[in-house]
């Protein structure tokens, strides 16, 4: 409930303006002066202060500028006559967060203390957010305080000094890698190595080489005999990443040497064991993938022990703004730039963009920001354009405009939108409520993802 100090030496219009914001949920005090406003914040806390600008006793600047150097956290609204245009800039030079002109609606005076009260929920949450850095250093590079990341934290926790195999699903840039390496931190094994590979980076042509290893004249290259990731990994973890995009033949021996628990290197005779607790990692839906034919059922039991699920960006609230003061702080440092904070407009428009690439994208976002920044705050200038003039998704499906309306296809193709946010990311579940077929709707979001159209 937002508690809003009125202060006009007409008590009338002071009465009249309280108690309207108690019709929209506020709680008020009233004042009929600046003077009796002091004493009256002195004693009580307010999130807005909604003053006139011309009163017998003080001006509203005077008080405005008292507020700011007393109290610089609470909004102050000023209220002016028509035609004072030059003594409403003063008030807003002295640090006023907003004026409205007499004669004004009420509803006018409703909004902008509701955007006031926002204005400073956000200034908090930012500030909130800058102490919560530094508190959120448990997990190491995983960062957030929501309940979707707890989730992760608690069972990262609960596996780390198992020696099950675990696969981090989540979708492209949720951070699966740094749950990977926090689950190795957190192990027993964390004194020895981890090593990762990305399946879908190595050609397949050299991927069984990569991870089994290769001896001398096994190929036209191999000039001398190669330990593989398997063998590099012992005693510590293998991350294989992007595990879906693994070649079929490729995964019938992946699947040999996890149940043998060893390797043969390419050109090799003898089988070579290995101890490594094995960690992938997809952002497909491997059940997806099986009914098609592109992944081994058998394979996908023998990784999917234990199943550690990442959460998109857009499912974790505020820790969008967690993770943006994180990377502002480490950018700045890095690039030498002044910049310390967030303007609480460039929070609420970071709160708003649906973040399809995730923690990655929110990371390039700052990092371009701050590269832009010419000041200690991050403005709305420096964001990129497509987060800048971000609109919502929803379909208007009542238009009387012909313009206003969309294909199809884009209807289709936002409300699968739609529903996947709100199952978060889950393409099972989604599926199921779509009456697709998993298969169907993966390759759906696969085309849409490269750009393509439904």
């Amino acid at each position: 409930m937002t508690r809003v100090l009125v202060v006009d030496d007409e008590r009338a219009m002071a009465d009249a303006m309280a108690e309207h914001l108690v019709g929209e949920g506020a709680t008020t005090s009233v004042a009929t002066s600046g003077e009796e406003a002091s004493s009256v914040l002195a004693d009580s806390d307010f999130d807005v202060i909604v003053t006139d600008l011309n009163m017998r006793g003080g001006s509203g600047v005077a008080l405005c500028e008292r507020v700011v150097k007393n109290r610089p956290d609470v909004p102050v609204i000023v209220v002016t006559a028509f035609g004072s245009l030059e003594t409403a800039v003063a008030a807003m030079r002295a640090g006023a967060f907003d004026f409205i002109t007499k004669p004004f609606d009420m509803v006018e005076l409703a909004i902008a203390v509701d955007r006031a009260a926002q204005h400073k929920l956000l200034r908090e949450e930012v500030k909130r957010l800058r102490r919560a850095v530094e508190e959120s250093r448990t997990f190491e590079e995983l960062v957030g305080q929501s309940a979707s990341i707890k989730e992760v934290y608690a069972l990262v926790d609960r596996i780390a000094d198992s020696d099950a195999t675990v696969l981090v699903t989540g979708e492209t840039g949720t951070g699966k890698e740094l749950a990977a390496r926090a689950l190795h931190r957190r192990s027993r094994r964390h004194d020895k190595p981890m090593v990762a590979v990305n399946c879908a980076a190595v050609p397949a042509t050299l991927l069984e080489s990569e991870l089994f290893g290769h001896v001398r004249g096994a190929f036209t290259d191999a000039k001398a005999d190669r330990k593989g990731l398997f063998i590099q990994a012992d005693g510590g973890t293998l991350f294989l990443d992007e595990i879906g995009e693994m070649p079929l033949e490729m995964q019938t021996k992946l699947l040999r040497a996890l149940e043998v628990r060893a390797v043969r290197p390419v050109g090799g005779r003898e089988e070579v064991p290995f101890d490594v607790r094995l960690i992938a990692a997809t952002h497909r839906d491997l059940v997806a993938s099986i009914e098609s034919g592109a992944f081994r059922e058998d394979l996908y039991y023998r990784i999917h022990v234990v199943e550690l699920p990442m959460p998109p960006l857009r499912s974790r609230g505020t820790d969008i703004l967690l993770l943006a003061q994180t990377f502002l702080e480490r950018l700045a440092r890095h690039q030498g730039k002044p910049v310390q904070r967030i303007s609480s407009a460039v929070a609420e428009l970071l709160l708003a963009y649906p973040w399809p690439g995730n923690v990655r994208e929110l990371r390039n976002c700052i990092e371009r920001a701050v590269a832009l920044a010419r000041f200690d705050e991050l403005g709305i200038d420096d964001l990129p354009a497509h987060v800048r003039e971000y609109r919502s998704s929803h379909v208007l499906l009542a238009a009387s405009d012909p313009s206003e309306l969309v294909p199809l296809a884009e209807v289709e193709r936002r409300y699968i939108e739609r529903v996947m946010q709100t199952v978060n990311g889950n393409k099972r579940q989604a599926a199921q409520v779509l009456g697709l077929d998993r298969a169907t709707l993966y390759r759906k979001l696969e085309r849409w993802s490269r750009g393509g159209k439904a």
